[in-house]
């Protein structure tokens, strides 16, 4: 083994990020509500490497109180409310940070360009994802606790290429030197710290995805014209703050929020005292 390679095998990662999406990526808006979903979440739940172990903890006690059967995996949106509850409550609880990338698809121009070319709307909120991801690592980092890079574990979504997003990443590394529209802080990603695995492998992944489904439940619209804010009121004191400031961190909205909410004031509810 060369001195380059000893040197990297003893580099630990200082983080690790669950990634998860709510919503789909697709354009096909019905007056009646079918179709496409308005909103497309993308959420990074961030934890120490010394922490991770505790989101084993936090689902084993939700399961407890469950009366679960101990490897029976989380999936939000299958969940009755009062059992979404169980598990908020314990994730709110933890020692973590969380990073939510909203898009309100209806605003986006030029959808076509999406429609043509697949997993391109999954990218670019990637992109800004692991910009605040990685400003939250650099801002974070203990000396003496690993390199101040990230773990990025995506759950994995069977119609995408992760060999694709790496190489879109790289391809942001190299156009980050020319562009400084592109803000990731790159000590803290490594290309090869990026991987995929199943949602229901992981109790990092679940969380994610209780996150992300949260926050879609809290700013969309159902065919009965209702949303649901009170998961992001457990939530809030999790998002990522900067300044004391959450919007721009802890949430990200492409759409300008203020012209959101003056079309939609449920949104208010929704991110009430953030």
């Amino acid at each position: 083994m060369s001195r380059c390679e000893v040197h990297n095998a003893v580099m630990t990662s200082s983080f690790v990020a669950y990634i998860d999406e709510s919503g789909d990526e697709g354009f096909t808006f019905r007056d009646n509500g079918s179709g496409s979903s308005r909103w497309f979440v993308l959420t990074a739940v961030i934890f120490r490497k010394s922490g991770d172990a505790t989101a084993v903890h936090a689902l084993r006690k939700a399961r407890q109180t469950l009366k679960w059967e101990a490897k029976k995996s989380f999936h939000f949106s299958e969940m009755r409310h009062e059992q979404r509850l169980v598990l908020l409550h314990e994730i709110a609880q933890l020692n973590t940070r969380t990073v939510s990338i909203i898009s309100y698809k209806p605003d986006i121009p030029n959808p076509e360009h999406y429609q043509a070319n697949k997993c391109l709307l999954y990218r670019y909120l990637t992109r800004l994802l692991l910009e605040r991801v990685s400003w939250l690592c650099r801002d974070k980092k203990i000396d003496g606790q690993g390199d101040g890079s990230v773990d990025l574990i995506f759950s994995d979504r069977a119609s995408m290429s992760y060999v694709d997003l790496r190489n879109y990443i790289e391809l942001l590394r190299k156009q980050s030197l020319l562009n400084t529209n592109i803000q990731i802080h790159w000590p803290a990603v490594v290309t090869e710290k990026i991987r995929a695995v199943a949602h229901n492998q992981m109790s990092g992944l679940q969380i994610a995805d209780a996150v992300a489904t949260s926050v879609f439940y809290g700013i969309r619209l159902s065919r009965l014209g209702i949303s649901d804010p009170s998961y992001m009121v457990l939530l809030r004191e999790l998002a990522y703050q900067h300044k004391k400031s959450r919007f721009g961190y802890g949430v990200k909205f492409l759409s300008n929020f203020q012209d959101l909410k003056k079309q939609m004031p449920h949104l208010n509810a929704a991110f009430e005292n953030w």
